[in-house]
Parts: C-alpha cells; sequence; structure tokens
C-alpha cells in the first residue's frame, strides 16, 4: 500500500519558490507549494506545502501535508501530516492528524469526521 503522504505522484503540479499567488487556488491534481500564496486553496487530491512554501490561507484537500509555513484552518477529508520543518498557526479539521515531534502548531484539532463535513456543507467549502 502506498504512503498517503508520499508526494510524488503521477500528475502532480508544481509551484516554484518564485511564485507569488493571490486569490483562489483550485485543481484535481496533486499540489507541491513553494512559492508564497495568499487566499484559498481548494483541491481534490493532495496539497504539500514544502519547505520554502509559505502559505496564508484556508486549505481543502484530501490529504494535506505541511513542511514550510501555513497561516490558516486546514480542511483534509483522510489526513493532514505536520512535519518537524513545518510552521502551521490555525485550526485543522481531519479523521487523522500526524504532528512530528519539532512541528510547530498552534490552534485546535477537530477529528470529529460527521461534524467537519455537516459544518463544510452549510458554509459551502
Amino acid at each position: 500500500m502506498s504512503n498517503p503522504y508520499d508526494t510524488a505522484g503521477e500528475r502532480m503540479s508544481i509551484l516554484p519558490p518564485t511564485l507569488r499567488f493571490k486569490g483562489e487556488l483550485s485543481a484535481d491534481e496533486d499540489l507541491l507549494i513553494q512559492g508564497q500564496i495568499e487566499g484559498t486553496i481548494k483541491h481534490t487530491q493532495r496539497v504539500t506545502v514544502g519547505k520554502e512554501g509559505k502559505v496564508k490561507a484556508s486549505i481543502s484537500a484530501q490529504v494535506i501535508k505541511v513542511e514550510g509555513t501555513v497561516e490558516g484552518d486546514l480542511h483534509a477529508e483522510r489526513s493532514v501530516y505536520v512535519e518537524e520543518t513545518g510552521n502551521l498557526r490555525g485550526n485543522i479539521h481531519a479523521p487523522s492528524v500526524c504532528l512530528v515531534e519539532g512541528s510547530k502548531f498552534n490552534g485546535a484539532v477537530d477529528m470529529d469526521v460527521k461534524k467537519s463535513a455537516q459544518v463544510r456543507g452549510k458554509t459551502g467549502t
């Protein structure tokens, strides 16, 4: 069985360190962010914020992996993984959460999948 946190995939978009983006970002393939994003990220697959990535946005995806800096709430259908290099300031809503020793996290964790799905359904996210 494959590792759900593995960022390698057949279809992956990579946003390089020199990229700066403001607005709503959405796609159906895996995404690796090494640049700076501000706004909202809605993906149907995996989102990885790489070590050089700096994100000020709420992120919705199947799997979210944080290796860089994120300021915003995370909504994952499957799991959230924060590496030891990760710095997350925001709330996590996911059925499975892993905070690796050494990672920085300031927020709350909600692992009640049913409640999270109902709240997202009401707000349209």
